[in-house]
């Protein structure tokens, strides 16, 4: 009776169809308990065709389940299996009804005592754009994280160390033309090595399930022949997943290529990578059809890659058009080649931000071909430096210790071509398995998560390889924590031509490491630096975590003079740096590498404009600390470029002369001779104009003159009456206020004390000066001024410079006294 209503439902006008399906499922669930099955099935498959293609997915579950339930208990298990996996994926239904589904599906596959194979199995959902293809042609990777950097990188470390070829003779090129028109496009590989695929595998239900077999499902060739233009890629595909989907055969390997294997536990809604690989043993072409699994272990399920949203991980030297999935799973294999090893020993995970130290990089080839030719490039060079092969045979640090001559620590740069290309010696060559090491140099040279990369460049000993060279790509990432913050101050010395005071500020940012101060270097021959109290260092205690301190130091410019100073008086001949730790002897050779090598990139980094300018100075402070895990006390170097020396005037002076004279004042006045040394700093010339000035001073109890108030300058006509009249040498005429015999100035300049003259870039020149003195006491020659203006081509260059400035004289004290 249910069932003729459904029918009344049907042809009702409209037709009710969702009446007549749902009395169709009420009938067919009568029939079931009456023991009518077919009867049940007949009425479920009917409602089956209403729900079909509609949005009731829960009834329409309900329908698939129950239908491959009753023909599981009929024995017609394909047509069971088929419906029952309408609902494996159902991810809507409540957990309960999930864990009744797959159980009495897998109840039915254990029923027909064999193994099937389904295609598409939706449990679980195979995740068909994730799919990346990774494999070796001519470019080679140490690890997985070398995989994962991006090509444009690796491409411009390599392109200076890849030799150029013409399109006749590129390897890529002549291997194409070997081939017929359909295999041009196929990637590139060699016989021996792994290509790895990595697809995503996802649980959409509650529960968890387990996934075991999972390989690839591969095609080899052993001949390169065109494809049978009567079937397509779909219809090869196609059959291969017929065939697939009745054999059964799960083995892994074959005559011509090895597959992995890999079993996955999924559980509630979860997520996974899965890395397979296959290896191909002998030459010809590959395909990767598709990949298969097991569901639970009774349960054979496959997908096959025939969509062209398959997304290969690009390793193509040349960009390409893009290609169908076809062309981008398959390979042509060429015959096996030699492949370098690289391992990196002695990295550490953490270090402090200057922490210097060597590591190895070892070289390894399996195989019996030799390779040779050997290149390689690091980047970021500020961060790593390529060794020299002594390095590895010398004790850390001792191998940085300064020794006896300076000359024999320099080391030769000839083997550093352009562009930080170094290469390996020419009899260099690796085979058999047996590994050479070479010497890399890290210093942490800025705080974070800093990667490095490094590219070894080798070609083939078999001169009859298609593929001609191949690159060996390296890469590592290392955490850089903070420790010593150096800043410096400098100003002139007034008492010192060519002389500044430097100030030299340090902070531990470390949380909780300590560092010691070791050594401080002025870099060039051209600055010399040094403790204003020489005797005088820092304690051999540690500078703590938070802590600072500050040093006071004294900065000499050697640079040669061309004038009356002489370059050797100023330049000593081998100039000392300064160690700030007491009861060390040990100095660091701060000009052999790898710490000249790692300035040069600071100089570069630490560059704030394109222009460089001569009144600048690099610093080189070295600190120790104790390695809490091996107690072995590490180097830390901290580069400080570009500390300006500049000043808003060009010229740096300096008075010279006796401090002590004696002189019987019965003669009126006594007159001593003095020099002042001019040095013009600046590239361009300059005109200097020297103007003493004559002022009433007072004489103070102890002796020591100071000029009066009202300073009135100028030249003067003295006169031995009580009023003075003074004019002065000036334009115009100026009345001054008569002053009494008590004020007489105790000195005067000389008129030869004033003078103009001329100096070119970078020049000394002394000038002599004269004063006169009528009166014992100490006096304070600072009564003067220099006024400097820059040559007016100077001034056209560059208008943003000052053209001229007044400079007031620096405290000169000379002490006459009566003699007896």
């Amino acid at each position: 009776m249910l069932e003729q209503a459904s029918y009344c439902y049907l042809f009702s006008t409209p037709p009710m169809l969702r009446k007549y399906g749902f009395h169709l499922v009420l009938s067919g669930d009568l029939y079931k308990k009456c023991d009518q099955i077919k009867h049940a099935i007949r009425t479920y498959k009917g409602a089956l065709s209403v729900f079909k293609g509609t949005t009731w997915r829960h009834i329409r579950d309900h329908v698939h389940f129950h239908i491959g339930k009753w023909y599981g208990f009929l024995g017609i298990f394909d047509v069971a299996i088929k419906n029952m996996l309408e609902v494996l994926a159902c991810g809507h239904q409540s957990k309960t009804t999930q864990e009744l589904f797959l159980k009495d599906f897998l109840q039915i596959i254990q029923q027909t005592g064999k193994t099937y194979e389904v295609p598409k199995l939706q449990l679980p959902v195979i995740n068909i754009p994730s799919v990346k293809v990774v494999y070796e042609d001519h470019r080679t990777y140490a690890s997985q994280a070398a995989i994962h950097v991006k090509e444009s990188l690796w491409r411009s470390l390599e392109e200076d160390m890849i030799p150029t070829m013409s399109s006749k003779s590129n390897w890529l090129e002549l291997q194409s033309k070997m081939l017929p028109k359909k295999f041009k496009e196929s990637n590139i590989c060699v016989a021996g090595e792994a290509i790895g695929i990595t697809i995503e595998f996802k649980n959409p239900l509650q529960i968890p399930i387990s996934i075991s077999g999972v390989t690839l499902i591969c095609e080899h060739s052993s001949a390169v022949s065109e494809p049978n233009a009567n079937n397509s890629i779909g219809e090869q595909n196609g059959e291969t997943s017929n065939k697939s989907a009745t054999s059964g055969n799960f083995a892994s390997d074959t005559s011509s290529f090895t597959l992995s294997e890999a079993d996955v536990a999924l559980g509630e809604g979860e997520t996974v990578l899965v890395q397979l690989t296959v290896t191909p043993r002998a030459e010809g072409t590959l395909k990767i059809v598709g990949i298969r699994w097991k569901l639970s272990g009774s349960l054979g399920g496959f997908c096959t890659f025939d969509t062209d949203l398959v997304r290969k991980k690009v390793m193509k030297g040349n960009r390409k058009s893009k290609r169908s999935t076809f062309d981008n799973l398959k390979f042509l294999v060429i015959k096996s080649l030699p492949k370098l090893e690289g391992f990196i020993h002695h990295l550490p995970e953490t270090v402090y931000v200057g922490d210097l130290r060597c590591i190895s990089l070892e070289l390894k080839n399996p195989s019996k071909i030799p390779v040779k030719k050997l290149k390689m490039k690091v980047n970021p060079p500020r961060f790593l430096q390529i060794g020299h092969k002594e390095d590895l045979e010398v004790q850390f640090p001792a191998c940085l210790e300064r020794k006896s001559s300076r000359q024999s620590s320099l080391r030769s740069k000839a083997d550093k071509v352009s562009d930080g290309i170094f290469p390996f010696p020419e009899d260099t060559s690796i085979a058999d398995g047996t590994p050479i090491s070479w010497p890399l140099w890290l210093r942490a040279a800025a705080p974070g998560k800093i990667s490095l990369y490094l590219s070894v460049y080798y070609e083939m000993g078999d001169i009859s390889s298609v593929m001609t060279y191949r690159t060996l790509r390296v890469h590592f990432n290392i955490e850089v924590l903070p420790s010593l913050d150096v800043s410096f101050q400098i100003s002139p010395r007034p008492s010192r031509l060519r002389e500044f005071l430097v100030q030299m500020d340090v902070v531990n940012r470390s949380s909780s490491k300590g560092f010691q101060v070791h050594q401080l270097s002025s870099v060039g021959n051209e600055w010399e630096i040094s403790l204003l109290e020489p005797t005088k260092v820092l304690p051999s205690d540690f500078l703590l975590a938070g802590q600072a301190i500050s040093w006071f130091l004294k900065l000499k410019n050697c640079r040669s003079v061309t004038d009356q100073e002489s370059a050797s008086s100023l330049c000593p001949s081998e100039k000392e740096d300064v160690n700030l730790l007491s009861g060390s002897e040990m100095l660091f050779d701060l000009y052999s590498s790898p710490l000249s090598e790692f300035h040069h990139y600071e100089r570069v980094h630490q560059r704030i404009s394109d222009q460089e300018h001569e009144d600048t100075v690099d610093f080189i402070l070295v600190s120790r600390s104790q390695s809490e895990e091996n107690e072995r006390a590490n180097v830390f170097s901290h580069h400080i470029c570009h500390c300006s020396v500049r000043t808003s005037s060009p010229i740096w002076w300096i008075i010279d002369g006796p401090r002590t004279v004696k002189h019987d004042f019965k003669e009126p006045f006594y007159a001593i001779t003095l020099k002042m040394i001019v040095h013009n700093s600046s590239d361009d010339v300059v005109s200097i104009r020297c103007s003493p000035s004559d002022s009433a001073v007072n004489i103070s109890s102890s002796g020591t003159t100071s000029a009066a108030s009202g300073n009135e300058v100028g030249w003067h006509d003295l006169s031995l009456s009580n009023d003075i009249k003074i004019t002065p040498d000036t334009p115009g005429t100026r009345v001054v206020k008569p002053m009494s015999s008590d004020t007489v100035p105790p000195f005067i300049w000389s008129a030869s004390s004033s003078t103009h003259f001329t100096l070119e870039s970078l020049s000394s020149r002394e000038t002599p000066m004269e004063i006169c003195v009528f009166s014992p006491g100490t006096f304070d020659l600072s009564n003067y001024s220099l006024h400097w203006s820059l040559s007016s081509q100077s001034v056209d260059r560059d208008e943003s410079r000052t053209s001229s400035g007044t400079c007031q004289g620096h405290p000169f004290y000379i002490t006459v006294l009566q003699q007896d």
